[in-house]
């Protein structure tokens, strides 16, 4: 017997009992599905996540260590620190380096009060930090240089001020502390810094926060990804001939660097995503099992039959093709159908999840994925007609005819 014929045979037998061939291949599917459209949402997941951090990927923050003690008193980072950090004959592989005050302060408007924190900063600061404004604009460089009395608000502060209203907040005057200050605009939310008023660094410091000259936070863009480990060593450099630090374990500053936050939040997302589909991959086994369960099934059903062809000559190899090819179809059209679905649903959630969640990314169809798990399908259909086949092929051809 040749191929097209086991295939004719198999095909006459799937047809012949279509409700049980097709709840036989009903887990087969669901198991493709469900790697395709899983490998799809982490897929999306990831390219979402770099959408929205890889322009952080260069960015290092240098922060003071609270309590350190350098010559009997604590060292502070200051504008000189940012200034030289600034300099390419110091730091070549640094592109900025802004500034950062913070401190708390109370907000009043209309006998409404919030508690929100302040952050004093350069006109640059929405720029090397990713962030944008809701409605209004950025205080330019000549009211950072007056130090003028204006802000942005963060939206949880617009929220218990304004009702929610960023229209409403722009051109008020809102006081924060004991200083009135103009809100010019409303910051995105970034789920970090909601609580945040963003002022100019000079207004900060007279009439918030004090302090003459001293800073935070630094943070310091490199000038690609590719030089975060070069401008991190030239940071310590630095500030360690500036501080006058000989222990490196005496440092009053620390680094942190985003692109290895990134680096492990990214290796997380991979993880997730690969036990996901190793879970989804289950349902690939389970049909499996169906599948062999049904072939078994099969071929006592068909032992009478199997007894005829071998009493004319069948041969034990031509049994065993046979219901190896019966299995393997019934996989097959499982992983084609599960193909199908997983396609279509991965593609309605392309179409849908960027209207309910922009920030979570597009799930894309993953061809590899696609690839694979259809394989997969086909190879577990093969081995779970294994053993059926050869039981089938073992038969001798008397006890098969005398089967009831």
């Amino acid at each position: 017997m040749n191929i097209r014929e086991a295939f004719v045979i198999a095909s006459r037998s799937l047809r012949a009992n279509k409700l049980r061939s097709v709840l036989t291949t009903l887990g087969i599917i669901i198991g493709v599905a469900a790697v395709i459209v899983l490998v799809g949402l982490g897929d999306g997941i990831k390219s979402g996540f770099n959408e929205s951090f890889g322009k952080m990927a260069n960015q290092i923050t240098v922060s003071k260590v609270s309590g350190s003690v350098i010559g009997g008193g604590v060292r502070n980072l200051t504008d000189a620190d940012v200034r030289a950090l600034e300099n390419p004959a110091q730091a070549p592989d640094v592109a900025s380096a802004t500034p950062v005050v913070t401190g708390t302060a109370l907000a009043t408007y209309d006998q409404r009060k919030y508690q929100t924190s302040i952050t004093g900063s350069t006109s640059d600061y929405l720029r090397v930090s990713d962030r944008g404004v809701v409605v209004g604009q950025m205080f330019t460089p000549a009211q950072e240089r007056a130090s003028a009395k204006v802000a942005l608000l963060g939206p949880n502060a617009v929220a218990t001020l304004f009702g929610g209203d960023a229209g409403a907040a722009l051109g008020k005057q809102v006081r924060l502390g004991r200083a009135n200050f103009t809100v010019i605009g409303v910051l995105e939310s970034n789920g970090m810094g909601d609580d945040a008023a963003l002022v100019p660094i000079g207004a900060a410091r007279s009439y918030l926060v004090g302090g003459a000259d001293t800073v935070n936070q630094i943070i310091v863009k490199a000038t690609s990804p590719a030089t975060v480990q070069a401008a991190q060593d030239q940071i310590t450099r630095t500030l360690d001939d500036r501080h006058h630090i000989g222990d490196p374990t005496q440092r009053d500053f620390k680094l942190m660097a985003f692109q290895n936050q990134l680096d492990r939040m990214r290796e997380t997302l991979t993880f997730l995503t690969v036990f996901t589909v190793a879970i989804a991959s289950i349902s690939l086994i389970v049909g499996g099992i169906g599948v062999a369960n049904i072939m078994l099934v099969s071929v006592t059903e068909r032992t009478r039959e199997i007894g005829i062809r071998k009493a004319i000559g069948a041969r034990r190899s031509a049994i065993m093709k046979q219901f190896l090819i019966e299995s393997t179809v019934l996989a097959g059209i499982g992983g084609l159908a599960g193909a199908a679905v997983g396609v279509g649903l991965t593609l309605g959630a392309a179409y849908v999840i960027p209207k309910l969640a922009p920030n979570f990314g597009t799930p894309d169809v993953s061809v590899p994925a696609l690839a694979v798990s259809f394989v997969f399908s086909l190879v577990i259909g093969l081995l779970a007609g294994g053993y059926p086949a050869l039981r089938a092929a073992r038969l001798r051809p008397i006890e098969a005819l005398r089967f009831q």
